[in-house]
């Protein structure tokens, strides 16, 4: 009786610690997807709030029950899918070309610490000049069409993915590089067994930071310049008055902003699990 006794008090902890830790991960998870709808929820709630009790002009900010309506109605609008899908070509190009010409360009110049000092003036001093400001001379060289939009993001992405790729590769890790010297690898083994793996987690956070930037670029491209788009719809919307379809247009690019980032994130995680740093994120 003593011993029955005794061994049931030593399995059932150990099998209640168990349905601890295998409940902990599934709790955490819906905590994480809960916790920011509850927040979105909140702050729509005190908003509709502020409109409806006058606090803040219906002219100026219309109320979110109209903007959720008039955002209803466009989803089911052919026009609306067509302007999605000319935005997201100009960014999907954009966002290519940049990742083709800055991702070479960073690795290259952040291997060689000679390139790496010369060309650093130059480059900070090229990197706050906003892609925008170079608008006019844009639209003399490729005129008011896709090709214009295209260069713009590019032009606006480049730099965040060159400076990530370019400081991912010199904050490789010395000891992987003096160990790639001592086994006496080659250019390209160091290349694909040392500097690329060392670099590419920040060439990660550099491509996600750049496709918001594509996504902003290309909206306001279409904004200024009257690009077919989404931005070119919320032009037209508030210039003839429209605010409601116009807000909701805004909430469908900050959607779609949120919907980019989701998968550029879960992209990440999926890319890099051998990476130390995503390991610690997944750890229950």
């Amino acid at each position: 009786m003593t011993d029955a006794s005794t061994q049931v008090a030593t399995v059932d902890p150990g099998r209640t610690a168990r349905r601890l830790r295998r409940g902990a991960p599934a709790v955490g998870q819906w905590l994480s997807w809960s916790t920011p709808f509850v927040a979105t929820v909140a702050i729509v709630a005190i908003v509709q709030l502020l409109v409806v009790t006058d606090v803040v002009d219906e002219r100026v900010f219309p109320r979110p029950t109209s903007i959720g309506v008039q955002l209803y109605e466009q989803v089911q609008r052919g026009a609306f899918w067509e302007s999605v899908l000319r935005t997201l070509e100009g960014w999907a190009l954009g966002l290519g070309l940049a990742v083709a010409l800055a991702v070479p360009c960073g690795i290259a110049i952040g291997s060689s610490t000679w390139a790496y000092r010369s060309t650093r003036f130059v480059v900070d001093f090229v990197r706050p000049i906003p892609s925008i400001a170079l608008l006019p001379l844009f639209i003399l060289l490729f005129g008011i069409g896709m090709p214009l939009k295209t260069y713009l993001v590019a032009l606006g992405c480049f730099f965040p993915l060159f400076f990530q790729t370019m400081y991912g590769v010199q904050s490789v890790d010395p000891i992987a590089r003096d160990t790639a010297h001592a086994y006496r690898l080659g250019p390209v083994m160091r290349f694909c067994f040392v500097l690329l793996p060392g670099a590419t987690p920040m060439i990660a956070t550099g491509l996600r930071i750049s496709a918001s930037i594509a996504l902003l670029l290309a909206v306001g491209t279409e904004m200024v310049v009257g690009v077919p788009g989404l931005g070119f719809d919320i032009y037209r919307a508030q210039y003839s008055g429209q605010r409601p379809t116009a807000f909701a247009l805004i909430a469908a690019s900050g959607i779609l902003g949120v919907l980019m980032a989701i998968g550029f994130n879960r992209l990440e995680r999926f890319t890099l699990r051998w990476h130390p740093s995503q390991r610690r994120e997944q750890a229950p």
